[in-house]
């Protein structure tokens, strides 16, 4: 009797505990299945206009209709997407605040300031690579070099004396400059700039020699005949530009440097409700209008899994943390 009197009690718990499992398993099928019932905010970590807005808002309204709830978008700028990125860390994780984050916040910044507010995978679940970016390598038409090798013969023949520009220390568009002169030996002079504009109006004038911008800004310039295209920064060829040669192919194996944008929400998300909150950017993704949109704004619509993208910034953070250290960019 007193061993049984042991095991029943024992017994009555394990049921008991089986029982609360079931339910909240049970809830949180329930949870996602009518998820979502109200409005989600889609928190921009830059000024409204800027490619990550405009990628933002294309998405956010394909997944309005996907997901059949407004889809809110939210600007916080400034400190190079740190404040807008801390901001959605703070949230519920509850799949109702979404962040829009790019190769800065979850890539580069991490390197780059001292102290960062935020975990970019600590405190952030990926959900889905959104679009790529390539950068472009231009230079202006009086310089004398117009193919990649003429380029690194040019700077290793003049150390110094070739100038590049960009939109700021620790910019996507500096570092990738950064990691051309790790991988090629050249010693070129960088030239950082508040934002892109003043960096393409300087280079379009002659007072820099080449730029490795962002694609939506360099090809109109290079479509009227004003900037000369040396190489794509991507893997691929640009379908727009089909006879400019990677920088890989045209002479530095492995080089590869883009923009990326993706989709994140917060740690803690209930399993069920990413998968879902995944499959509805997939799909919306994979839509030819979306493409279109995005191709557009010289993007490339990218959609994957989560432990995909998840692990895809772990390989981008290791490999800029390696540029970051050789170029001893820092911002406080």
């Amino acid at each position: 009797m007193n061993v049984m009197n042991q095991i029943l009690p024992r017994r009555r718990a394990l049921l008991a505990t089986a029982a609360v499992a079931l339910v909240g398993m049970n809830s949180g099928a329930a949870w996602a299945q009518g998820y979502p019932d109200r409005p989600l905010t889609l928190v921009v970590p830059f000024s409204a206009g800027g490619t990550t807005d405009i990628l933002a808002r294309i998405l956010g309204k394909a997944l309005e209709a996907e997901l059949g709830q407004p889809v809110v978008i939210d600007n916080k700028a400034g400190a190079g997407g740190n404040i807008g990125a801390q901001a959605a860390a703070r949230a519920k994780a509850d799949g109702y605040t979404l962040f829009m984050g790019t190769v800065g916040t979850h890539a580069i910044n991490e390197s780059l300031y001292k102290n960062l507010p935020y975990k970019p995978l600590g405190d952030f679940q990926p959900v889905s690579l959104v679009a790529m970016v390539p950068n472009l390598l231009v230079a202006h038409p009086s310089r004398p070099y117009k193919t990649v090798k003429e380029l690194i013969d040019y700077a290793k023949a003049n150390p110094g004396k070739v100038t590049f520009g960009s939109s700021g220390n620790g910019s996507s568009i500096h570092l990738s400059g950064e990691l051309f002169k790790t991988m090629t030996g050249v010693d070129m002079l960088h030239i950082p700039y508040k934002g892109s504009a003043p960096a393409v109006a300087d280079l379009l004038a002659g007072q820099i020699d080449i730029m490795f911008d962002n694609m939506p800004s360099a090809i109109q310039h290079v479509k009227a005949g004003k900037l000369r295209p040396i190489a794509v920064t991507a893997d691929k060829r640009y379908p727009e530009l089909p006879d400019v040669p990677t920088i890989a192919e045209a002479g530095v194996p492995g080089y590869s440097a883009m923009s990326w944008f993706g989709l994140f929400t917060n740690r803690g998300l209930p399993a069920d409700v990413l998968a879902k909150l995944n499959a509805a950017t997939v799909k919306v993704l994979s839509q030819p209008e979306v493409a279109k949109q995005m191709a557009a704004q010289g993007a490339m619509a990218s959609p994957d899994t989560p432990a995909e993208f998840e692990a895809f910034i772990k390989k981008e953070a290791d490999k800029w943390r390696q540029v970051v250290k050789a170029s001893g960019a820092k911002v406080d």
